[in-house]
């Protein structure tokens, strides 16, 4: 029988399973290192729904198979809100599993923000599988508006996290 895939609001009892995934979405896919005291800074709001949520994939008080980071914020430009995806990340183990993971996190996100009734700003900033993660959220979200290009760094696995 097919594992019925379920998406719950993080709370802040799984604030070490959604650590442990952040550092690994960071050593996956950052640029410059990272730091365990920003994470939790980006982290512990959404936990607590403050100006954030954090959708997961997994059961409550257990392993945590994929998650979206999102916070409400403001264009540099704008007094106007919306809702910035800070990451979606799914376990390698679990990406290939059925479900669609990924697909139902930006499903998800996007549920958001209807009900939020703001624009989602949502990116692909990573070297690793680029192509895959591209076309899934071009499927998902539409044509890209914009793209980001990199001087002096590069996204790959490694680095670290302090």
């Amino acid at each position: 029988m097919e594992e019925t895939l379920q998406i719950r609001l993080a709370t802040t009892d799984d604030m070490t399973e959604v650590m442990r995934l952040a550092v690994a979405a960071c050593q996956e896919n950052a640029f410059l290192n990272a730091s365990q005291e920003l994470l939790a800074r980006e982290i512990w709001p959404a936990l607590c729904l403050d100006h954030g949520l954090c959708p997961v994939i997994g059961p409550e008080n257990g392993e945590i198979q994929g998650l979206a980071l999102l916070r409400c914020g403001k264009m540099w430009y704008s007094e106007s809100p919306v809702l910035e995806e800070r990451a979606v990340f799914i376990y390698p183990q679990y990406r290939s599993a059925k479900g669609g993971r990924a697909r139902r996190l930006i499903e998800y996100s996007k549920h958001a923000a209807d009900i939020l009734g703001i624009p989602l700003i949502m990116g692909v900033l990573s070297g690793t599988r680029t192509k895959g993660k591209l076309a899934l959220y071009s499927r998902q979200l539409g044509e890209p508006m914009g793209a980001f290009w990199m001087y002096g760094a590069k996204s790959e696995p490694g680095h670290s996290v302090s």
